[in-house]
């Protein structure tokens, strides 16, 4: 199983890629060293630092005909990967 789910590519998180960190979000269980193992095996770089966000889901109310319904988005994880100096991952041009 995959601890990377997909890159986080928002303005805020491009914005990190001239400081040569790089957003990615991930499994609510994954570890550090599984996320630098995972980065290093798919996108052949050197890791240097990782730090992880635990976020929660935002409330939601949604109003149909028969009354309101109130739910969550589901909660997530996220990493900012710091890379060696002049190692590059694109996520424009594919692996």
């Amino acid at each position: 199983m995959s601890t990377l789910k997909k890159p986080i590519v928002t303005e805020k998180a491009t914005a990190l890629n001239e400081k040569g960190q790089y957003a990615f979000e991930v499994e609510r269980t994954a570890n550090k060293v599984q996320i630098k193992k995972e980065i290093e095996q798919i996108y052949g770089v050197t890791v240097t630092g990782i730090s992880t966000i635990r976020t929660n889901g935002k409330l939601k109310s949604k109003f149909t005909k028969g009354g309101s319904v109130t739910g969550r988005r589901p909660h997530g994880k996220k990493a900012i990967v710091t890379v060696k100096e002049g190692d590059v991952i694109d996520f424009y041009n594919g692996i």
